[in-house]
């Protein structure tokens, strides 16, 4: 049962894990990819990432209230039968959501229908957020994707309520509303979500009419259970969990597994790390290892599991630890961190969760060189400067292409790895 008060307590076991160097386990070759002989580093697309960062700070303004327990919405009361350690049998079509990987990696969208009848729109899969909203009735040029429109259902309902939350580069309002959502042939019937007037200008060209927020509803600015909870609740033949699995510079290919873990996405068995704030998908960071030198943390580290954001960010400190062991890295500006190209294919990391090691590849910690034809690159760990809470990580989509990536409510809620099958 998940109870109204979120914030999940740490146990002893993860306690240990954030303070002890004794409990990080150095078995890193199993984990380490190499890099393909002669590969080619492509060019640092730094207007692009620019715009990852940028919607960070956003997302996570209220970040480091959050966690602590801070300004919280209510939870729904949710009662879920635990799942077994081992997900292998829990393969349904029905759940499966195709997703599609936009402008090299820089996000993943599905569809989702809304309305009566169903008015089909694509919208990007976010495990950092807990809201769905679309966009609805936008005149502006950066409303150029598709918009529902809610004289064409039968079902929809309005709040007369605003609808507001902050994202990427500006703020996104528009109306709280309710309407049938489906997706992968899962249907809530009375779904709340924000009907968008005036979007972000990071949706502006995009495929995406919007985004579905997957994190836990204590967050959520519409103070209303996510899609996903609500599927569990009224649902109860439904796996109280989503796997998601993202292809590395290929449209095709990436997964949501809504109620479902497809083991036909996975190369190794599932390891599960508790979840230590039932805010976002958080888990403890206890460390780093970089070319098999432990890199410890010295106080606790939450770990934002983030499927919408496209980098991996950690604290200053963290960052300056870690690049210390990392030969020939600079500090360069606005948390990025530069070194040799040819260091990166002698090079291996690896984030440290609840006393695992999970290693990055180095194809996508390599943002690729600062110039043609410069020796010179960019790595794709940033650190998150002094705006941001010094206890919080965002590990986004750079980590999770090489992780098909579980997220369970039940006990106690927890988040699962599985090395992917890239």
């Amino acid at each position: 049962m998940l109870a109204p008060l979120v914030l999940a307590a740490m146990s002893a076991q993860v306690a240990d894990a954030l303070i002890s160097r004794a409990e990080i386990k150095i078995a890193v070759a199993n984990n380490t990819w190499e890099v393909p002989a002669g590969y080619e580093w492509g060019l640092f697309r730094e207007s692009v990432l620019d715009q990852d960062r940028d919607r960070i700070v956003t997302k996570y303004k209220n970040a480091g209230n959050w966690i602590t327990g801070v300004g919280l919405g209510p939870m729904p009361n949710i009662t879920v039968a635990d799942t077994p350690d081992d997900l292998g049998f829990l393969r349904d079509d029905h759940g499966a959501q195709p997703l599609t990987n936009y402008n090299r990696d820089s996000f993943y969208y599905g569809a989702v229908s809304i309305g009566t009848p169903g008015q089909v729109l694509n919208v990007d899969i976010d495990t950092g957020s807990a809201d769905l909203w679309v966009q609805s009735g936008c005149t502006s040029s950066g409303c150029s994707s598709s918009q529902f429109r809610p004289t064409k259902s039968k079902s929809f309902k309005g709040t007369g309520k605003p609808f507001h939350v902050q994202y990427g580069s500006g703020s996104v309002t528009g109306s709280l509303v309710h309407d049938t959502v489906t997706i992968a042939g899962l249907t809530v019937k009375d779904q709340y979500f924000g009907a968008v007037n005036k979007p972000s200008e990071d949706f502006k060209g995009t495929p995406s009419s919007g985004l579905i927020g997957m994190a836990f509803s204590s967050i959520a600015t519409s103070r209303k259970p996510t899609w996903f909870e609500n599927i569990i609740m009224t649902s109860p033949k439904t796996s109280p969990l989503f796997s998601v699995f993202l292809t590395r510079g290929t449209a095709r290919g990436s997964e949501a597994c809504f109620g479902c873990y497809d083991k036909t996405k996975a190369r190794s068995p599932i390891t599960w790390l508790p979840v230590v704030s039932k805010t976002y998908w958080a888990v403890a960071m206890t460390g780093a290892i970089v070319n098999k030198n432990i890199v410890p943390v010295h106080r606790n580290i939450f770990a934002a599991i983030d499927t919408g954001t496209t980098l991996i960010y950690v604290p200053d400190a963290l960052a300056k630890s870690i690049y210390s062991q990392v030969p020939g890295a600079k500090h360069m500006s606005a948390g990025y961190y530069t070194a040799p190209c040819d260091t990166f294919s002698r090079l291996s990391v690896a984030l440290v969760f609840n006393g695992s090691p999970f290693n990055i590849n180095m194809v996508d910690f390599n943002l690729g060189r600062i110039a043609p034809g410069s020796s010179t690159c960019v790595a794709g760990l940033l650190g998150l400067g002094n705006s941001f809470p010094d206890n919080l990580a965002i590990i986004g989509d750079e980590f999770l292409k090489s992780w098909y990536s579980t997220y369970d409510y039940s006990k106690g809620s927890r988040v699962g790895f599985s090395r992917s099958i890239l």
